[in-house]
Formats: C-alpha cells, structure tokens, sequence
C-alpha cells in the first residue's frame, strides 16, 4: 500500500516511519510511504503559501493554488487512480476509528493532506477533498500527528505489517470491544499475581475467561461501544 502526505513540514515525518513496525514495513516494501512538501508547489519567488482571511479575523490561512497543484502534480507522476482518496486533516472531519482504518486499508493508495496555521482555504475542502478525518476533539498544530496515527493505524492492518495475524485480531476495537488484561514474566511481582487461570494451560477456560474480561472492561470503560 502507498501513502502520499501533502505537507510543509516534511521532516516531522522521519523520526516515525525509521523507527518500529513501520520502518520494518517500508524495508520489506509492504508500504510505501512519500511525503511531498507543499511549498515546492508555491509559484512566487519567496514561495507563499499562507495569507491573510477575507473577511478579517486572526492568523493565516493555507493558499488553495499550491495544494491543488501538489495534488495534481503528484497524481500524474505517481499515476494514482482517480478514485484514490484524498483526505483532510481537520477536526471538522469524521471522527477516526478502527472502523474507519479497517475500511481505509482496502485502497491501494491514500493522500493524506496535513493543514497549519489557522486552517486551509475553505476551496481545497468543498473541490479537492474527497474524504475529511478528525483524530478527536481537540485542536493541534497541524494535520502531520493525525496523518501519522493513519498511517500507523491503517498499515498494521496490510498483511505482512504486523508479524502475526492473531496480533492484531487480538488488539482493543478489532472486534468492537477493549482487549482483555495481559501479564507476562514475572508470575508474582511486590505480592501482585498473575492470574491462575493463565498459569492453568487450559486454553478454552483462558479463551472464556479473557471474552468475560474483555467484556467487563468494554461495559466498565467504553460502554458507548455496546450495541
């Protein structure tokens, strides 16, 4: 799968992709991770891509011309479908959850455009985006750390990301409810102990037991998830 992020801080994105499943993912050419800087698509000699809102208020908007035009440069050189989705970092989007990077994780390719300063022209939203997505509700710098958390979240899903299928149906929300408690090595740590029932070898009481604790868990902290 291939990921195309649009953004003007391009280094924000080196540290995460060399580090952990998804450096070993990219190494194994599993994902394919581009991240195109949108002030290289800035046509004025000091490369502008911000400037005042019409109407007044505080701060800088992103110019549309520079994004529309990274958007259209990186389709043809990169030869990407028409269908592929363009999606926008914004707290006005979708709220992103498993479900969201379940389905996201059928495409061959994503473009993931990262917003500053106090948003994007509203232009690239209504004509250019095809999909808008929020991480939650609360406001960050910019879309680069919710573009990372796609990606992360999306590509565990790719075969061959993670090592092994049972790892991820066993994560919190695979299955619409939190992940049962987990306990390795020691069995017995400042008087705290590993449950018995894990010790036992019995796997079809550990199974039930770890459905009941799941299930405790999701009706004790996310009880919204409940049908």
């Amino acid at each position: 799968m291939k990921f195309h992020v649009l953004t003007l801080f391009p280094n924000m994105f080196s540290s995460p992709l060399e580090e952990g499943i998804l450096a070993r993912a990219i190494k194994e050419n599993v994902i394919e991770i581009f991240v195109h800087n949108i002030r290289n698509y800035a046509n004025d000699p000091h490369r502008t891509v911000d400037d005042y809102p019409f109407g007044g208020g505080p701060g800088m908007l992103m110019k549309p011309e520079p994004i529309f035009e990274a958007v259209e440069d990186i389709s043809t050189t990169h030869t990407l479908d028409s269908k592929t989705p363009k999606i926008l970092m914004t707290p006005q989007g979708r709220t992103f959850n498993h479900d969201i990077a379940k389905e996201l994780s059928q495409n061959e390719e994503l473009m993931l455009i990262c917003g500053r300063y106090e948003g994007i022209d509203d232009r690239v939203r209504q004509h250019l985006a095809t999909d808008e997505i929020s991480v939650g509700d609360y406001v960050l710098s910019g879309g680069e750390l919710p573009a990372m958390t796609i990606i992360d979240a999306v590509s565990r899903l790719i075969p061959g990301t993670v090592g092994s299928k049972e790892s991820i149906e066993n994560d919190s929300f695979y299955e619409g409810k939190l992940q049962y408690p987990q306990f390795t090595r020691p069995v017995t740590y400042r008087g705290m102990q590993v449950p018995e029932i894990l010790l036992s070898g019995n796997h079809k009481e550990i199974r039930i037991w770890r459905e009941k604790q799941s299930d405790q868990r999701t009706l004790l902290k996310r009880p919204d998830l409940i049908d």
